[in-house]
Parts: C-alpha cells; structure tokens; sequence
C-alpha cells in the first residue's frame, strides 16, 4: 500500500529529515578537528613524496653527469692512443669536453634547485609537525624529528647531527654531492683552458698556468653563486616557530 506526498505545510506524509547525531554536527564557522587533521596529513605526504623526488632527480642527474664525463675519458684516451696525443687529440678534446663542461654546470644548477626545493619540503613538514604538537602535545617525546622551522630545526630533520663545530660542517659542504660536481666542473675548465693554450702554441708552462687560472676561476665563480643564493635564503626565510633556546636538538 503506497501513501502520495502531500503539500508542504500540511505536515501529512512528509518524509522525516534525518537526526544529526551528537558529535556529528557540521561546524559551521571552519573544519571540525578530524577534517583539519586529514588536510595536515595529507599536506606532509605530498611534501614527503615531492622531498623524495628531488632526491631522486639529484642522484639521476649526478649520475648522468659522471657516465658522460666517463665516457669523454675513455673517449680521449683512445683518440690519444690512435693519435699520438697531437693536433687530432686536441681538436677532439676541445669539441667534447666543453659539451660535458655543459652538462656539468646545468646538473649543478639543478642540484642548487633541488636543495633549495627539499629546504622548502623540511620547513613545510617541520611546520606540520608543530601542529600536530599543537593538537596532542603529549605526543612530544615521540618526535625524533623536529617542529621547528628555523635553520637549527631543519638541520635536525635534514640528518645533520648537532654540534661538530666549523671542521665538521666543512666536511659535510665537501662531501655534498654539488660539491663533488662543482669541482669536476672547475676540474674540466681548467683541462679545456689547458688544451686550448697548447692548440695555439702555448709553452706547456703557460698552458698549465692557464689551466690553473681556469681552475680557480671556475671555483671562485660557483662559491660566489652559492653564497648568493645562501644570503638569499637566509634573508628572506622567516621562521615561525623557532627552536627556543639552550634545547637540545638530541634524540633525547
């Protein structure tokens, strides 16, 4: 048996609007709490996942640069071999070494790019995870990594272990992989510059003076982009929650 809907306002036969149950209720004024949550959450995977990408694309291309300059080697030394190392090696060497020179300085300036996209992804989730302290606060000692966004906080989330003094950071600039690839760059201007001086004529004291000069050169112009660049971060970062001071940054 079927009853028909009859006009509003009667109230006879009209279907019952569901109950809100207690707890369940739309706020009205933002998201409720679980909503908020599941946005950060989301929010820090999207960050994890695009902090791996950039270090991925570092590795590849470091890897590209370092078969292609192998390549070049192995390349050089059979021409050497066929032609003795005269006019015809030389020739060779100054058309393929600057395409690797190439390659080596755009795999650098990407690899500035990547770390500069990974410094973003660790302010980013550092942030997060201050939230989420706001949220639980009870949750703290289970943070190995660190809520705070500032140079000291993103150093504890990037692995950098606290202390060492200036040895020990040096260490870590050098054993960086932009720096590994910087100074094989520097490495192949100064060969190129080397070549070249021999190709015209130059005494092999010159030639290897030249090719010094060229090595320096190329090293002192990529340090000055990179303290650029630094100055440039470190002026315009603003953190928002700062490492309070005299806390360890230890896994404690």
């Amino acid at each position: 048996m079927s009853f028909e809907r009859v006009a509003v306002g009667t109230g006879i036969g009209a279907e019952p609007t569901p109950n809100s149950r207690l707890g369940e209720t739309i706020p009205t004024d933002g998201a409720s709490p679980a909503m908020r949550l599941q946005i950060l959450s989301t929010e820090h995977w999207s960050l994890l996942a695009s902090r791996s990408l950039a270090w991925n694309e570092s590795f590849s291309r470091a890897g590209m640069f370092l078969s292609t300059l192998s390549g070049a080697i192995v390349a050089l030394g059979l021409v050497g071999g066929a032609s003795g190392l005269g006019e015809a090696f030389t020739l060779f060497a100054l058309v393929i070494l600057p395409v690797v020179l190439f390659i080596g300085v755009a795999t650098w300036i990407r690899l500035g790019v990547s770390n500069y996209h990974e410094a973003l992804c660790v302010v980013g989730m550092n942030r997060i995870r201050a939230a989420y302290l706001e949220v639980a606060p009870d949750l703290e000692p289970y943070f190995v990594m660190s809520a705070h966004d500032d140079f000291r906080g993103m150093g504890v989330t990037m692995g950098v272990p606290p202390g060492g003094g200036r040895f020990f950071w040096l260490a870590q600039m050098i054993a960086g992989t932009p720096t590994v690839v910087s100074i094989l760059n520097s490495v192949l201007a100064g060969a190129i510059a080397a070549i070249a001086a021999l190709r015209i004529g130059a005494a092999p004291l010159t030639a290897l003076l030249l090719g010094a000069a060229g090595f320096v050169i190329a090293i002192a112009s990529q340090s000055w982009y990179v303290q650029r660049g630094v100055a440039k971060l470190q002026a315009g970062h603003r953190p928002m929650f700062p490492s309070p001071e005299g806390e360890s940054p230890a896994i404690r």
